[in-house]
């Protein structure tokens, strides 16, 4: 097995008498894309800037790289860091902020490709202080991608991002994780999430709710599939039929169906029983918005 990007085991942050973090453990791999959503003050933050050795962990232990990060972090050029706020020195320009971290990282070829590749080339002379917030967080994903590194820790990246550059964002991160560096995505934008990360890992008020990927959260939050149908006059008999379990609602030759995840097939099996009574269909699984919600009550409780 590939060596551990990040391990963290029973790992704790306290501030006083406020517990950000509590026994949380997990572990990343090498080419993953693991997405870290909750809500404000839920301890996404505080778990980046441990794994940055920006503070140090109350209780736990917590390896980077392969090494403590609060100890000679050596791998620290490996690191990419995009904070969900960036602030930059308004007098310099683009190039010569960009051209600036490229130094540190030994990375002065990449300043004129990220800069494009994040739509400010035609900006990239321009003093930071007229930028508008979306084109300072570009900069400061361009400014995280320098150096092609191993870890990327990104908080509420495609925030100010048009669509087109969040696609050329997302599309970036698979080429990165095709060559093996982890990426680590907080974000409050969970629809873009739920096709394009490995794993989920959801924190509650410093707490590790749930890990796993979406198939394995959505097998452990047993949350029910829903069908929406075009069906014609033929419809009555088959309905009357449905597996037990399964929820109908109808309106003008549309049917919604909810039913239990391990009876999907079943009922799948039962509405093609009859060739002509379903016209068409489709299929919604639970989302992770959905996901979110079903374990934020479960650890509320």
């Amino acid at each position: 097995m590939a060596d551990l990007t990040v391990s963290l085991r029973g790992v704790s942050r306290h501030f006083g008498r406020q517990i950000a973090v509590e026994d949380v453990s997990f572990s990343l791999e090498p080419g993953q894309t693991v997405a870290l959503v909750g809500h404000n003050g839920a301890g996404k933050t505080t778990l980046m800037k441990l794994m940055l050795g920006l503070i140090r962990p109350s209780g736990g232990t917590l390896s980077v790289l392969g090494e403590d990060p609060g100890r000679g972090f050596g791998a620290r050029r490996e690191i990419g860091f995009l904070p969900e706020n960036v602030a930059f020195n308004p007098s310099l320009t683009a190039r010569e902020l960009l051209g600036f971290y490229a130094r540190l990282k030994g990375a002065r070829s990449e300043v004129g490709p990220l800069l494009a590749q994040v739509g400010l080339e035609e900006a990239a002379n321009r003093r930071v202080g007229t930028y508008s917030k979306g084109m300072r967080q570009r900069l400061g994903l361009a400014q995280a991608l320098l150096g092609s590194p191993r870890l990327l820790l990104l908080d509420e990246p495609t925030t100010g991002l048009d669509p087109s550059l969040r696609l050329s964002f997302y599309e970036t991160i698979r080429t990165l994780g095709s060559k093996g560096a982890t990426v680590l995505l907080s974000s409050h934008a969970l629809g873009e999430l739920e096709q394009r990360a490995d794993r989920v890992l959801i924190m509650h008020r410093g707490r590790l709710l749930a890990d796993g990927t979406i198939g394995e959260l959505r097998r452990l939050a047993e949350l029910p599939v829903r069908m929406r149908l075009r069906v014609n006059g033929s419809w009555p008999a088959l309905e009357a039929a449905l597996p037990p379990g399964t929820e109908v609602t109808r309106s003008d030759g549309i049917v919604d169906l909810a039913c239990p995840a391990p009876r999907k097939m079943e009922v799948i099996r039962h509405l093609a029983s009859d060739g002509t009574a379903v016209k068409d269909m489709e299929i919604t699984p639970p989302s992770l918005d959905e996901l979110y919600a079903h374990f934020l009550r479960g650890g509320g409780e």
